[in-house]
């Protein structure tokens, strides 16, 4: 599809050139959109494919997305963790205090905590070798979602990336991980707002 410029045009030439830049604007748009859902699908489907999850924020005070995780994790056939230095036990398994402390080094981390928490359990990944963290953000991965409720730190974020560490930035697994239809209205809804875009 091309466009025809006339020094002397007309409006309808005008109208027609606008035509072709905004069709050309749309379509580079939409390509540079599914590129960046497919980041995150295939991050996704890296994480996923490991055997080892530490799950951190796991909470015996009520229901978290971090209990659901780890319930997910586990009833999915994962090797799982539960990490909090505040309790021993966590659905009938131990629960530890930090990464450091976990028998087995887990190949991958899901963190729903504090982003200065987040900081401070990268860095232990980064000691440990692990290369797989997930932070949680229910929202979505786009910088800046989520403020007081997100466990992305910007810093973590930068942290891994400078180490090798594959990261997402937001997101959660219960919205990809055999999700249940809240979770998977969730997923459709962000990436319909365009929350599920990758830097």
């Amino acid at each position: 599809m091309g466009f025809e410029l006339r020094l002397k045009g007309d409006k309808g030439d005008f109208c027609h050139l606008h035509f072709v830049e905004r069709s050309a604007y749309n379509f580079v748009s939409s390509i540079k959109e599914n590129f960046e859902m497919a980041k995150i699908d295939e991050l996704v489907k890296d994480f996923l494919a490991q055997k080892k999850i530490a799950v951190v924020g796991v909470s015996d005070k009520r229901e978290t997305g971090c209990n659901l995780g780890y319930k997910n994790f586990k009833g999915a056939g994962y090797q799982v963790f539960a990490v909090n230095p505040r309790i021993s036990t966590f659905d009938g398994d131990p629960c530890y205090v930090d990464l450091k402390s976990i028998p087995e080094k887990p190949d991958a981390v899901f963190i729903l905590a504090n982003p200065k928490v987040t900081e401070q359990l990268v860095q232990q990944c980064v000691d440990l070798g692990i290369k797989h963290v997930w932070m949680h953000c229910m929202m979505g991965t786009k910088p800046g979602l989520g403020a007081g409720t997100t466990s992305v730190s910007q810093s973590a974020v930068e942290m891994c990336k400078a180490n090798g560490i594959t990261v997402i930035p937001g997101s959660c697994p219960n919205q990809f991980l055999n999700p249940d239809g809240g979770h998977k209205f969730m997923r459709g809804m962000w990436r319909l707002f365009g929350f599920m875009n990758m830097n």
